[in-house]
């Protein structure tokens, strides 16, 4: 019977990553999006194992709909066209932006998104609802989470995703001392397999 995975993405995350390892500060912003469900599929398929992709959950910060229209409606199209896209398996999992006093001269900031994604992981796994999960992030505030599924015994199984650049090098990559944590190193070709180059800056016609 092939092994259900479940991809646990920290989409902000992750975009840094992208556009720190294959682009330039200067390249749009939709330079870094990836769409999810390509993402966890190309993971499924690269696996020397049987394996079928039982959910992708996007963690993500969202703006103020009152504070910043703009970037909150662009959010909002983002999200919604990767569950509808998503044929059934991709969930997006949105928490509220924290404002400092000051915004915009300090920049709003995600609050609890890892927090939120580490839970999760770590029950599901209790709950048995995966076989493989597999974190795509580089924070090391989810090494906890990963700890403790490991202390599961293997059952199920961790894994990570991270990007890799022979012009960049490696990016970070999270892991548990004294255990073997499977890293999904991906290049620019998987990158290239998966990117999302919609601008949701742009409302629909």
């Amino acid at each position: 019977m092939a092994d259900r995975v479940v991809l646990f993405v920290d989409y902000q995350n992750m975009y840094r990553g992208l556009r720190e390892v294959f682009h330039r500060p200067s390249d749009p912003p939709r330079a870094g999006q990836i769409d999810p469900l390509h993402l966890g599929q190309l993971i499924v398929e690269k696996s020397p194992f049987p394996r079928d992709l039982a959910q992708v959950r996007v963690y993500r910060g969202r703006p103020d709909a009152t504070k910043d229209p703009r970037t909150y409606a662009a959010n909002l199209r983002q999200s919604v066209a990767q569950e509808l896209s998503g044929q059934g398996k991709v969930t997006v999992i949105a928490r509220p932006l924290r404002y400092p006093p000051d915004w915009p001269v300090r920049a709003a900031k995600e609050k609890g998104i890892d927090v939120a994604l580490a839970v999760d992981f770590v029950m599901m796994a209790v709950r048995h609802e995966y076989d493989v999960g597999v974190i795509m992030s580089t924070d090391t505030d989810l090494v906890p989470a990963l700890e403790a599924v490991v202390s599961l015994g293997g059952n199920p199984r961790c894994e990570v995703v991270a990007w890799t650049n022979p012009r960049a090098g490696h990016s970070r990559r999270i892991g548990v001392r004294r255990a073997r944590v499977w890293c999904h190193w991906l290049n620019a070709q998987d990158y290239e397999a998966v990117a999302d180059l919609t601008d949701y800056n742009v409302a629909p016609a």
